[in-house]
């Protein structure tokens, strides 16, 4: 599951993505771009929040009304009257749209959802400064031959002064190792393709969108858990590494087949294959060098730590 945090910035879901103004060059086109979750398919907070209302393999509500019941019955009577009038709280699809409205706004709230309070952005303020491996991280993450990870994680600012949001909001396939710890992958045939379905329907039979999911922000990564879209990666060093070890040690990321060959890609058929992004570093031979190196690695997650909010509060 995304952050739900610093999406303000996130684009309505299109197509066909031009730069703005401010940006280097807005002709190019950079293709499916925005929305809200790993595939895109919703641009509004209420949207997103039905998802795991309806969602078989989360909440598995049957239909507005039955939501409506479960707000009601926890007490929300009240509250769903103040905001949608008198008498508001006999209608439980009443309280069910309150519901998603109340946390739409909740999500608006920019003091929880987008503080702008990690050390990094205390840095950019000129009111603390990184440590030697913190900017020797930072170092690493910007440039184009080693991490390479800005890329697609922007790390400077807007050229309006905005914070950098740590994404380009683009859609990407990376072919992440499958989680076989999801119950629905126990079924080889079963694919989550991200942007060409099957929980999104619009794009389904579109082969060149399959395997593409929206790129994070970094920001608060290190209190995350589990990574990528699939949570198949439990830790952030392993994270960096698998971006820098995909390409020159797959086997260290992937199963084997019958043969002894290395099933690259494994979460995704073999036609989604063939939209795997290669730019570097994903662009190095089988057993070459990776790109970072691994106290490299701890160099660049000491500064993916730097972008935790509440900094000045843990002091």
């Amino acid at each position: 599951m995304p952050s739900l945090k610093y999406l303000q910035a996130i684009p309505p879901f299109t197509e066909h993505f031009f730069e703005s103004e401010d940006e280097a060059d807005e002709s190019i086109d950079n293709g499916p771009t925005g929305g809200l979750t790993w595939d895109g398919r919703v641009d509004r907070g209420r949207e997103q929040a039905k998802i795991p209302l309806f969602s078989d393999f989360e909440m598995g509500n049957k239909s507005e009304a039955e939501v409506g019941r479960h707000v009601l019955r926890a007490g929300y009577g009240k509250a769903i009257d103040d905001i949608a009038g008198p008498n508001a709280d006999g209608d439980p699809e009443i309280a069910y749209r309150t519901a998603l409205k109340a946390l739409e706004v909740y999500e608006q709230d920019y003091q929880t959802f987008y503080p702008y309070s990690s050390k990094y952005d205390a840095v950019l303020a000129g009111k603390a400064e990184l440590s030697p491996q913190e900017a020797r991280g930072l170092e690493l993450f910007n440039a184009p031959e080693k991490g390479n990870c800005a890329s697609c994680h922007v790390s400077q600012r807007g050229n309006d002064g905005t914070p950098p949001q740590f994404t380009d909001y683009g859609l990407i396939a990376i072919g992440v190792p499958r989680n076989r710890d999801i119950p629905s992958n126990k079924d080889p045939a079963f694919y989550d393709l991200g942007l060409c379905g099957p929980l999104r329907k619009d794009f389904i039979g579109r082969d060149d969108y399959c395997g593409l999911f929206r790129t994070p922000t970094l920001r608060n990564v290190a209190l995350r858990k589990v990574f990528f879209h699939n949570g198949g990666i439990h830790s952030l060093r392993d994270a960096v590494r698998f971006y820098v070890e995909r390409a020159t040690h797959p086997e260290r990321w992937y199963p084997r087949r019958p043969d002894g060959s290395v099933d690259k890609y494994d979460d995704l058929p073999e036609a989604a294959k063939a939209n795997v992004n290669m730019d570097p570093p994903f662009d190095r031979k089988a057993g070459a060098e990776p790109a970072l190196n691994p106290t490299e690695i701890d160099d660049v997650v000491a500064f993916l730590q730097t972008l935790t909010d509440d900094y000045e509060s843990s002091e």
